[in-house]
């Protein structure tokens, strides 16, 4: 049918809309001579005048509608600029389909697809995500985290795998005690595996991510697996035809998540896009006749590139809208619960610092309880979670300094019973950043995607491995590992998982699906490797504890006792005005201090409950864990600046936590 201006206006929506009758077409390309909107999967193509769209001087914009138009439809736009005419793909597009279906080379010729953003039944649409302060958040990459086959085999060798095989982790995770997840990247990248940073099409799910209904596993494997999850949690079935689409497939695993208590947090790059384009993509959109940077219409006219990748021309309204306009779908249509963008700094350096308020600022009307969590890594930290006009407005500011504390500290640990242990940079790393106004504003971690990345020429061992000095199957490794997570997990801010990390994994991991010599480890955890399940007990009763405990998430810290020759520490976590008193010691001495020998402030008089003990998960139940018989009591001399003290045991490398009232 030929494109009219029926229903076209100032709000018609950007890209592809389904509408009553048809859809509407909205693009920006201010510099083409001509834009047609093509309804067909097909390469060949010659501009008819029935299917231009008309244009807008003013903006730049060109618009139209087609009648007869329904979900599934394929279509892209055939733009003719000053340098050249052919196909582009829709900015906008919510989904993306290989050329007739066939080989990963076809991605050059992919087309898009009309969905209807209504087309999906959401089971739990009430679901609201936990308060920024309790957060406790967990990594991972769909393209390698977990794929089984019916028969429960590993199938991820070889394979990419896909949101369907990671939803039946979300039961698992769930019970691990993280309250959300941050899948890295998952939008459309040109590469066959990536980590996701080098994303090309912004607002349609990756390919490989998804699963074609003509695969005989959709309806042999996924399908059955799929409904018996919702099945367990009292929900109706859902159909194929309901999940055949790329959006509702990422629709149904933030779905499921939410049904599970797991928020979802969108991983975001708008610091840069590609490391390479093809010829249909957004580089050059409107076909100049000078490809040069000037004129590069999505992109930085300084030429300025990231990552091997273009830069966004964040002084361009169309393109800060572009950009906002994702994150909209994003936390609108897609169901999403907050956002972490990554490396924040090279927007800055580029002129996006307008841009950047604008976008907080946006989000946080459009659904004030989706956290935002900045990767800035620059000289002034607070400036990304300080409120206009003085800042950017982020929710959550990465942090380092606990990370490298840890690390420091692990690192001088494996040097064995006699070497110097500075536990002081412990101490400083535990007190809110200068400049921070809440403590739980600092996103903390101690690995993540980039750190411990096998391609990565700087990367660094994980917390397992350099725990052990090596070995990370050694009584040194799983316990000091096992402090190193509880320093983690109860120290203010909000905490950050790795995939693995909860396990004792301490090999590197790669994005390529064919190194499965660096995939983490379930069958290890599963019973293969009694060390991993130990410890993945251990992490999961701290998450849980920090659940329990407000302290834990509360803003109240006092480091009370450090002393480097001991290699102990120890600190005062509570709520303010609420108390709710928390106390944390961490040991890293070779050696236990036995019957009550460790003299300890305590910050208040009376009875302190053990709610938690490292020991006891060496070799759990550990028949010879030390400890204090449940408890102890404050009724000591003064120490440690407090007004009175109690004996402690304290296990080698170990970390105890006392509370004021048991949970």
């Amino acid at each position: 049918m030929a494109v009219t201006q029926e229903g076209i206006g100032a709000d018609t929506p950007m890209g592809g809309t389904l509408v009553a009758n048809g859809a509407t077409f909205r693009v920006w390309a201010p510099g083409a001579q001509a834009v047609y909107v093509v309804l067909s999967a097909d390469l060949d193509y010659t501009p008819d005048p029935a299917d231009r769209l008309a244009q807008d001087p003013a903006t730049g914009h060109w618009t139209g509608c087609v009648g007869g138009v329904t979900d599934g439809a394929a279509y892209r736009y055939w733009v003719v600029g000053a340098g050249s005419a052919g196909f582009k793909r829709d900015p906008y597009a919510r989904e993306l389909h290989y050329y007739q279906g066939v080989a990963l080379d076809d991605y050059n010729d992919s087309h898009c697809v009309l969905r209807d953003p209504s087309g999906y039944r959401w089971v739990a649409p009430d679901f609201r995500p936990p308060p920024f302060h309790q957060l406790a958040v967990y990594q991972f990459h769909v393209g390698v985290f977990y794929a089984r086959d019916e028969n429960g085999k590993d199938i991820r060798a070889n394979r990419v795998s896909k949101f369907f095989d990671a939803l039946d982790r979300i039961p698992y995770l769930a019970d691990l005690g993280v309250n959300a997840v941050q899948p890295l990247p998952f939008v459309e990248f040109w590469t066959d595996c990536s980590l996701g940073y080098n994303g090309t099409d912004l607002f349609s799910p990756e390919m490989d991510y998804c699963v074609d209904p003509g695969d005989p596993a959709f309806t042999a494997r996924y399908l059955p697996r799929i409904n018996a999850r919702l099945a367990a949690r009292g929900q109706a079935p859902k159909t194929a035809a309901e999940l055949s689409s790329h959006v509702n497939q990422l629709k149904l695993f933030v779905d499921v998540c939410h049904l599970y208590g797991l928020a979802v947090i969108a991983d975001v790059v708008f610091n840069h896009a590609g490391g390479a384009f093809n010829e249909q993509s957004i580089d050059f959109f409107d076909r100049p006749a000078d490809p040069g940077d000037a004129n590069n219409l999505f992109f930085n006219v300084n030429g300025a590139d990231w990552a091997g990748g273009r830069v966004f021309g964040y002084q361009k309204n169309d393109v800060g809208e572009f950009l906002i306009d994702n994150l909209r779908v994003f936390l609108g249509e897609y169901g999403l619960d907050g956002v972490r963008y990554d490396e924040v700094r090279v927007i800055d350096w580029n002129g996006g610092w307008q841009f950047l308020q604008g976008m907080t600022s946006t989000v946080r009307f459009l659904k004030s309880d989706a956290v935002q969590i900045a990767e800035y890594w620059d000289d002034h930290r607070p400036l990304a979670v300080t409120p206009p006009p003085g800042g950017m407005g982020f929710d959550v500011g990465y942090e380092d300094r606990l990370r490298g504390a840890v690390r420091t500290v692990l690192a001088q640990a494996a040097g064995g019973a006699g070497a110097a242990v500075t536990m002081d940079v412990v101490r400083d790393s535990l007190y809110t950043r200068a400049g921070f106004s809440s403590a739980w504003r600092q996103y903390q971690h101690l690995e993540n995607q980039d750190l411990v990345y096998d391609p990565h020429g700087d990367k660094q061992p994980r917390i397992a491995a350099l725990a052990g000095g090596g070995d990370a199957r050694s009584w040194y490794a799983t316990s000091r590992a096992r402090v190193a997570n509880g320093l983690l997990l109860t120290a203010p801010g909000v905490p950050m998982l790795f995939m693995g990390q909860e396990f004792l994994e301490d090999k590197f991991w790669s994005d390529w699906p064919g190194a499965a010599n660096l995939f983490i480890d379930w069958d290890g955890l599963e019973g293969g490797d009694r060390q991993m399940g130990d410890f993945h007990r251990c992490v999961r009763d701290l998450l849980w504890l920090r659940r329990r405990y407000p302290a834990l998430t509360g803003e109240g810290l006092n480091v009370f006792h450090v002393h480097n020759d001991n290699r102990v520490i120890a600190f005062h976590r509570w709520v303010p005005g609420a108390g709710q008193d928390v106390v944390v010691v961490a040991s890293l001495n070779e050696t236990t201090f036995y019957h009550g020998s460790y003299l300890l402030g305590l910050p208040l008089a009376g009875g302190w409950a053990e709610v938690f003990n490292s020991d006891v998960y060496e070799c759990w139940v550990n028949p010879n864990v030390q400890g204090n018989y449940g408890g102890v009591t404050a009724d000591g001399p003064a120490r440690d600046g407090l007004a009175q003290s109690a004996g402690v045991t304290l296990p080698a490398n170990g970390l105890l936590v006392f509370a004021r009232n048991r949970v």
